[in-house]
């Protein structure tokens, strides 16, 4: 436990993080693979060269100092960083290296003002956060590995089928290369893949979520090829896209993740996607029909038009089902798709459309998609007075914030 003294301290700092947390965080990366590059082989670079990585953890250290004296205030953020640790393969000796360059980062960055009252204040109290880690780390740790059908690390998976789901969405059915039993998972949740490709001095692993029902003889994730304007182009994306074939073998954690489907509840609940978001809300879909079979669930779907929606003939013939209702926008429909009448509504899902075509109050909402999208269903949510314990989201990537 920390001592009055030095939580005093520490949130004394934060003022100085709300400032220069990103300075911090940028400076802490910098200096810690400089001495440790072998740690690239567990950080995603793209977020790392797109500054998420940085802007997250600037979030938690500045939370961490808020509320230092009452952790579990930020409990949630870290259950998400637990799972993704664990997903990850991060254990506790890596906790000291990441405790001693993050000290380094934050008198680098402070200067002068970095005292060593200060410097010693967030020692201890990176140690007991440290701490705090590694134990729910352990705990998740023993889960995967005991449960049935469970493993520690990474497993060898086949392919077994590689379906092209559109043009920029592919899917991948994994058996296990032992034909041993495999983990259960909870609807939302997601697997990690780890690559080794020969143009790369480091391996890469990236989360996918598992797009199928729970219950099954095989995991299936649906991977968006990410290439075009962002820096940089998904090279594992295009990597699993371009190289990856039926038969080949692909190292995967077990399931993990703390988006998951609330199944001991029968309330409505609609699930809402953008673009290849719609994977782990696919799962949940496909879950709900399968275990609750009376318990009603609205669909929606956006993208932008026919030619990037994945999935959208086994959706439709889930929705056939009495207690599901699907609803399709797209912004930007093709002249085919409007001859086809292959989408219901044209343009973007709104807070007027939402308050007309779905069961408000005690609905559960649940959503995932690019963050501009998120930020709209959260706001509409907001403003339609949905409580925000029955408001559940995921990010692809590292945590951000959809507060304006």
């Amino acid at each position: 436990m920390l001592n009055q003294k030095s939580i005093d301290i520490v949130k004394s700092t934060v003022p100085v993080l709300e400032q220069h947390g990103e300075k911090i965080t940028i400076r802490f990366y910098q200096l810690m693979f400089e001495d440790h590059p072998e740690l690239l082989n567990i950080f995603n670079h793209a977020n790392q060269k797109q500054s998420k990585q940085q802007r997250a953890l600037a979030s938690a250290v500045y939370a961490a100092a808020k509320y230092i004296d009452d952790l579990s205030v930020i409990g949630p953020v870290v259950k998400q960083i637990n799972q993704k640790h664990r997903s990850l393969g991060i254990k506790p000796e890596h906790y000291p290296i990441v405790g001693k360059y993050l000290l380094l980062a934050i008198k680098d960055v402070l200067g002068e003002a970095g005292t060593d009252e200060i410097i010693d204040a967030w020692s201890e109290a990176y140690g007991v956060i440290a701490d705090m880690f590694i134990s729910i780390e352990a705990e998740l740790y023993d889960q995967a590995a005991n449960q049935n059908g469970g493993w520690d690390g990474f497993r060898h998976f086949i392919v077994d089928r590689k379906v092209v789901e559109s043009d920029v969405i592919t899917s991948f059915y994994l058996k296990p290369k032992d034909q041993k039993e495999i983990a259960d998972f909870l609807p939302g949740q997601y697997i990690s893949i780890k690559l080794e490709m020969e143009s790369e001095t480091f391996t890469h692993i990236r989360q996918y979520s598992l797009s199928d029902a729970p219950g099954k003889d095989h995991y299936r994730i649906s991977v968006k090829r990410e290439a075009g304007t962002q820096m940089p182009d998904g090279k594992v994306s295009n990597y699993l896209h371009d190289h990856v074939n039926e038969g080949d073998i692909l190292k995967v954690s077990a399931p993990a993740g703390d988006f998951v489907l609330n199944l001991n509840v029968e309330s409505p609940v609609v699930l809402l996607s953008g673009g290849v978001g719609l994977t782990p809300m696919v799962s949940m879909l496909k879950t709900i029909v399968e275990t609750q079979k009376e318990r009603e669930v609205t669909f929606i779907h956006a993208a932008q038009n026919s030619s990037v929606h994945a999935l959208k003939e086994e959706v439709e013939k889930i929705a056939l089902n009495d207690n599901v209702k699907s609803f399709v926008f797209y912004n930007s429909p093709t002249e085919e798709d409007h001859q086809n009448n292959c989408f219901d509504f044209e343009g973007y899902v709104t807070q007027d459309w939402l308050k007309n075509n779905v069961v408000i109050n005690d609905s559960d909402f649940y959503f995932c998609g690019p963050s501009p999208f998120m930020k709209a269903i959260y706001r509409s949510l907001k403003d339609l007075g949905v409580e925000e314990e029955r408001i559940h989201f995921e990010f692809f990537g590292p945590k951000g914030s959809l507060e304006e």
